[in-house]
């Protein structure tokens, strides 16, 4: 399909201010939240930058009235490419050809916006500084937590810190299953089908369940917070599928909840660095947070804690994060990108936090359960902190928990796996930090 052409150009915008002034953008993709940014960028209010372009499939069945007549319609990304277009904003989705467009834009000397969390977390130091070698620059603030600018406050507001540490609640299909199994008690399938059936969860969730998600957006904060390289497959990630109602009846008593959260402290040329559900303290920003918002906790030498509490990444708030990029770009803010792309260093990933565990058993009650996994314990020199076993459960069937004293990661695992083999054991041991 041929693309519409665009009518010559007006003098001057509605407002007044000379259209060839303004920054001109093109739009690669027209799913939801491309609409968004569309509406924004045609705003009569946005008049440092102009739309100039929208490619997407099937451009025919997109288009829309309230897009002005200037704005050129088409699936020829080869014609984007070669425009006259300023920045491109990359909202395809995934790997490919996302990765092959962003590239081939930076090396036009374009800039590029994206809220592509793979692409970035995958490619974002090399692209990086693809970007500063052809004189270009990439902004990302809206792969990560959309409704929250965390990303623009670390290149911005936090850039005099020396941040040590992120942590966050980073992806609300799981925030959102697990307070509601936590406010409802209900059964972790119940749960996912009613995340499903309201729009917070894909049909397979896997990503978001298992921890991908989560670990493709910490590895983006580690890179723009904590200046650390990252393979987002080098990081640890833990499903939440086998979290239970009794498991909040269990936290409850110990003033805590669950949360899925991603953490990252770097510790000289170590990044320690994990993703999956741990217990935290009810009052705690983590243990306050419900449904499907994003939380991000920074700590720093100088600084200290610093939060970001906002909506999950949906159309409206996402769109807001991406055309605020276009804008630093528009405005000429951008040296920290370029600061970012030479100041990059590559650290060990490790996961051997330390911290206290809960380890939740459902057993077939008999004598000796408990001495015999204290035995496996002691052996193991791990110190049992308490023991949880709430009434009314069937002795067929019996869920009971034994709390320890912190230690490392690497000292508990060699435990669980003697504990996996003893005969009473019903369903493998639930392992969950304590994080206080």
């Amino acid at each position: 399909m041929k693309p519409t052409s665009a009518p010559a150009r007006e003098a001057a915008s509605p407002n007044g201010q000379d259209k060839e002034s303004a920054c001109r953008v093109a739009l690669v993709g027209f799913g939801t939240v491309g609409r968004s940014v569309a509406k924004i960028l045609c705003d009569a209010g946005q008049s440092a930058v102009r739309l100039t372009y929208i490619c997407n499939r099937n451009v025919a069945r997109k288009k829309q009235e309230w897009v002005p007549a200037d704005v050129v319609w088409t699936e020829d990304i080869n014609e984007v490419l070669q425009s006259d277009a300023d920045i491109i904003i990359e909202l395809i989705g995934g790997l490919s050809p996302a990765e092959q467009i962003v590239r081939r834009a930076l090396e036009a000397g374009k800039s590029v916006v994206t809220a592509n969390k793979q692409l970035i977390a995958r490619c974002g130091p090399e692209l990086l500084a693809l970007a500063a070698k052809h004189g270009s620059h990439l902004e990302f603030g809206a792969s990560v937590a959309g409704g929250v600018p965390v990303l623009p406050a670390l290149r911005t507001g936090l850039c005099g810190d020396k941040l040590h540490g992120i942590a966050g609640i980073l992806n609300g299909t799981c925030n959102y299953i697990l307070s509601r199994i936590e406010s409802a008690r209900v059964p972790f399938s119940e749960a996912l089908e009613e995340a499903q059936a309201k729009g917070y969860a894909e049909a397979d969730a896997s990503e978001d369940l298992d921890g991908g998600d989560a670990r493709a957006k910490l590895a983006i904060l580690a890179l723009a917070g904590l200046r650390a390289k990252v393979a987002p497959e080098t990081i640890r990630a833990r499903t939440i599928r086998p979290i239970d109602a009794v498991d909040f009846d269990y936290a409850a008593e110990m003033a805590c909840t669950i949360r899925q959260i991603s953490r990252a402290e770097l510790n000289g040329n170590t990044l320690f660095a994990d993703v999956g559900p741990c217990l935290v303290p009810s009052d705690s920003p983590f243990g306050r947070v419900q449904r499907n918002l994003n939380l991000v906790l920074t700590s720093g030498k100088y600084g200290g804690d610093m939060a970001f509490l906002g909506a999950a990444a949906v159309g409206d708030p996402t769109a807001v994060a991406v055309v605020s990029d276009v804008m630093i770009l528009a405005e000429g803010l951008t040296g920290g990108r370029r600061k970012l792309a030479s100041s990059v260093a590559t650290p060990i990933i490790s996961n051997d936090f330390e911290t206290a565990w809960y380890l939740r058993f459902f057993v077939r009650d008999r004598p000796g359960i408990v001495a015999r996994l204290a035995q496996i314990l002691a052996a193991h020199r791990l110190n049992i902190d308490s023991l949880l076993q709430k009434p009314g459960f069937q002795k067929a069937s019996l869920p009971f928990v034994i709390t320890l004293e912190p230690c490392r990661d690497s000292q508990l695992h060699p435990a669980l796996e003697e504990m996996s083999g003893v005969e009473f054991a019903l369903r493998p041991c639930l392992c969950l930090p304590i994080l206080r």
